[in-house]
């Protein structure tokens, strides 16, 4: 059986979960200073991280958590933005690659920058919050 919770349990919780919020509040409002969605901009993120910086569709859906449909929604807004371009499989024609367009890169470079420096500042606050958990 575990500990009971107590107070500073509660409270450690309480201040992590606000935390985390605060940082989806600030990648929330760099992404539409750059003119895009929170969900386009995640979207950006996992193509640059997956191997060989792109990704098959159904792979960006499991990523983001949507169904495949939504992330081909998705996929066609970003590329009538510039952001991204598609390939198709050659074996499988059903199978679709999507890659970061240089103009993807850059805004996406920009971006991280922003947030890497924001998470360095709630390094801190973070792993105290942690700790006491």
């Amino acid at each position: 059986m575990s500990d009971p919770l107590t107070d500073a349990d509660f409270a450690a919780l309480f201040g992590f979960r606000y935390a985390l919020r605060r940082f989806l509040a600030f990648s929330a409002e760099a992404a539409g200073g750059a003119g895009l969605t929170p969900q386009q901009h995640q979207a950006l993120l996992a193509i640059r991280a997956g191997e060989g910086r792109e990704l098959i569709v159904g792979a960006l859906a499991d990523r983001l958590l949507l169904r495949p449909h939504s992330a081909t929604e998705l996929v066609d807004r970003m590329e009538k933005l510039g952001l991204v371009i598609r390939t198709v499989g050659q074996a499988d024609r059903r199978q679709v690659t999507v890659r970061l367009t240089r103009k993807g890169e850059q805004l996406l470079n920009g971006l991280s920058e922003a947030h890497r420096a924001e998470l360095r500042r709630l390094r801190p606050l973070l792993g105290e919050l942690m700790s006491k958990l």
